[in-house]
Order: C-alpha cells, then sequence, then structure tokens
C-alpha cells in the first residue's frame, strides 16, 4: 500500500502529507460506496483536495466510482496485505470510531491491564515517574486507533512507565482475533530498566508485537533509532525542559513527513506556562490538533489533581527537534527546583539567572518576557549550581 500512496503522492501537491491518501483509501475500504462529500468530512480535507485525491487513487486501480465510491478487488488486496487490514473485526473497529466511545467491547483487555496494573514497578519520584490508571493507557491506545495511527503503523513509546505498549498490543490482538497480525509494531525507550524488563516480559507472556531498548534520552539519540517511526506517545516530566527534550527525541525518531501524530500527555499549567509550552510547540514546527482536557487519571497524584491533558499535535514541514545533542539542562521537578541556571541569548548573548534565587523564577518565564535586551526568546544553558542548605 505504501507504494500505491507513494504513486498518488507524485502526482499531487498535498499541503497535507501522504497520511490523508491513507486515510481516504481506508474510509473507502470501510464504507463502500461514500460520496465525495462524506470523505472529505472523514479526512477533514477541502472537498476538492478529496476529490483529487480520490481521482487519482481510481486512475490508478484502487477505486472505482459506482454508486459512490468503493474499492476494486485490487485496492482491497492492497489494504489487506499491505496494510495489514487482513482479518480485521470491523464491527468493533467501527464502534470504537464513534464520538464518545471508547471501551466499549474491551472489558477483558481492561479486566487484564488491571491485574498487570497491579504488579508493574514502583514509580521512582525522581525521575517525575506517576501511575496512569489502567482506563487511561487502554483509552491512549483507542485515541491512537481513532487519529488512524494504529493499524500496520511502527509506534514508539518515549517512555512508558504507563503501559501504553501493552494496551496497544492488547487492543491489536482484541482487533485481529484470529491472530498473525504482523503489520503494527510497538518499541519503548526507557531510561528505568525495571519498566522495560517488565513490558518486555508482559510481551512475550502475551504474545504482543512490542521491542525494548534502554535509552537515557538527555545523551544524543541513538543514530538507528532515527527516522523510523509514524507516531509516538510520551508523557514527559512536567517542566518546560522535559517536555522540549522529549518530544524532540520523539521528532528525531519520527519518519520525515507532514502530518504524523504525536500523542503528548502534559499537566493542566498556568496560562504563563501554556503560552510558553505553545511557543515551544511552533519553535519545533508542530501544530495542535486536538486538546483533551482531563483525559488522564493518575493514582495518588495530588500535585496534578490525579488528571492531566491530552495534546494530538501534528508534523509539518518545518518540524524540527529544540535539542539534538547531549542535554546539559535540568530536566525533572526536583532538578528545576534545585538549581540556578545561567542562560544566555542566542541573539545577542545577553545573560539571565533562572531559579529559586535567580532573576526569573522559571525558564518558561524568561521566555515570556523574553531577552531584557533584546527581547527574542531563545536561550541557550551556559552555567548550572545546584542548591544546598535551605533551598534543597
Amino acid at each position: 500500500m505504501k507504494t500505491l500512496i507513494e504513486q498518488v503522492k507524485q502526482q499531487l501537491v498535498l499541503q497535507e502529507g501522504t497520511s490523508v491518501i491513507e486515510q481516504l483509501l481506508i474510509a473507502c475500504y470501510m464504507s463502500p460506496g461514500i460520496s465525495t462529500k462524506e470523505l472529505a468530512r472523514k479526512t477533514l480535507l477541502p472537498t476538492p483536495v478529496a476529490a483529487a485525491i480520490k481521482r487519482e487513487l481510481v486512475k490508478s486501480g484502487a477505486l472505482v466510482q459506482d454508486r459512490g465510491v468503493r474499492c476494486t478487488s485490487e485496492g482491497i488486496q492492497r489494504i489487506e496485505q499491505g496494510g495489514g487490514y487482513l482479518g480485521l473485526n470491523r464491527s468493533l473497529y467501527q464502534k470504537l470510531l464513534q464520538d464518545n466511545v471508547w471501551l466499549e467491547g474491551l472489558e477483558e483487555e481492561l479486566n487484564l491491564l488491571d491485574e498487570l496494573f497491579a504488579h508493574r514497578p514502583a514509580v521512582n519520584v525522581q525521575i517525575d515517574q506517576s501511575k496512569c490508571i489502567p482506563e487511561t493507557s487502554l483509552r491512549r491506545a483507542v485515541l491512537c486507533l481513532k487519529q488512524s495511527a494504529l493499524i500496520g503503523k511502527r509506534m514508539v513509546c518515549i517512555g512508558d512507565d504507563d503501559l501504553v505498549s501493552v494496551s496497544i498490543g492488547l487492543l491489536l490482538k482484541r482487533l485481529f482475533p484470529a491472530g498473525g497480525h504482523v503489520a503494527t509494531s510497538v518499541d519503548v525507550l526507557d531510561i528505568d530498566k525495571r519498566f522495560l524488563q517488565y513490558v518486555d516480559e508482559t510481551a512475550k507472556a502475551h504474545n504482543l508485537p512490542i521491542r525494548c531498548h534502554h535509552v537515557d534520552f538527555r545523551e544524543p539519540f541513538p543514530e538507528n533509532l532515527h527516522e523510523r517511526y509514524d507516531c509516538f506517545f510520551t508523557d514527559p516530566p512536567y517542566t518546560l525542559q522535559g517536555m522540549g527534550l522529549f518530544l524532540s527525541r520523539g521528532i528525531q525518531a519520527l519518519k520525515r513527513e507532514t502530518g504524523l501524530p504525536i500523542f503528548l500527555s502534559f499537566a493542566h499549567k498556568s496560562p504563563s506556562f501554556t503560552l510558553a509550552m505553545q511557543r515551544e510547540l511552533v519553535r519545533m514546527g508542530l501544530i495542535v490538533s486536538m486538546n483533551l482536557p482531563r483525559f488522564n487519571a493518575y493514582e495518588a497524584a495530588e500535585m496534578i489533581a490525579g488528571r492531566s491533558q491530552m495534546f494530538v499535535l501534528r508534523t509539518t514541514d518545518q518540524t524540527y527537534p529544540e535539542y539534538t545533542g547531549k542535554f546539559e539542562d535540568a530536566l525533572y521537578t526536583g532538578e528545576v527546583r534545585r538549581t540556578i541556571r545561567t542562560y544566555r541569548c542566542k541573539q545577542c548573548a545577553t545573560e539571565a539567572s533562572v531559579g529559586i534565587t535567580g532573576e526569573y523564577a522559571t525558564i518558561e518565564q524568561l521566555k515570556n518576557v523574553g531577552c531584557p535586551h533584546c527581547g527574542q526568546e531563545i536561550f541557550e544553558l551556559v552555567s548550572k549550581i545546584r542548591l544546598t542548605g535551605e533551598y534543597s
């Protein structure tokens, strides 16, 4: 199916990226006889753009105009064999795609997750781990399906103490009850070997398509993991630096394509922090396509009232990681609170101190205000001093 999509892409100029071609093709496969107007609605495309993609797919022999649009036998074969849809439980798939439907029909998977979550390793608060509940983990997997980012995709979890990889694997098993589905895979990257071992053991016990890699995101990202994946999940440390670093590593892992989804879980923050956060996203060339407040629920996470939001981001032709080399800044909440850091403006070299006794309390405050000399908002870390005594 990838070859077909590339062929169609060569005939069109699409600012939306190639993923919309696949989404339109799958919509025709799942709803034979669908109208062009409905195709536009399902893919969120202008009707003329949807019509243009449809025409090219008809020329390729994958679609036919026959009382609406439907797949030809060749198109069906490409989707099922090349796209990984052979053996799909269509009724469950269609149900889960409905608005406001999340876990209906997945009761057995949720019960199994309850057992698995009860035995996962204890969280390490020093690296900002927290335990999401099983329902949240499974909802993230279903959200991936709803965003056309699951079947036939290569996914990566940038940190996975929430066992999203396991939820994805169990959802795939339910969607393909006959087994033998090999078109989808999930890789887990984490610094915590305890969770990597637990995910690996769980994957082997339940025959889930998961591979684990020990990665410290503060170190340069491994070359063999660059530009391999179609989407990624991350629930980073709830600091501006943590978000920027984890998103940067995920961007390095993604294929260089427009429109790829990123599933970012992050705490509800103050307006000033949120403004700085949005500036970081813009700086990395990312757009927010969806925001789901209070989507994630956690056990005993009083600092965030037990809830966080889910952002669905999309890549653009300007997407680029903020951090590419070794990360030297404070990362986790405890580190940020116990350091005084000096940042230098990348434009005029003016320096400013950030921390509990600094000129600015936080880096987001500095970025919101801008350089005191020239006003620009891009800084580099110059030095970091760990506080002791009354500030520890």
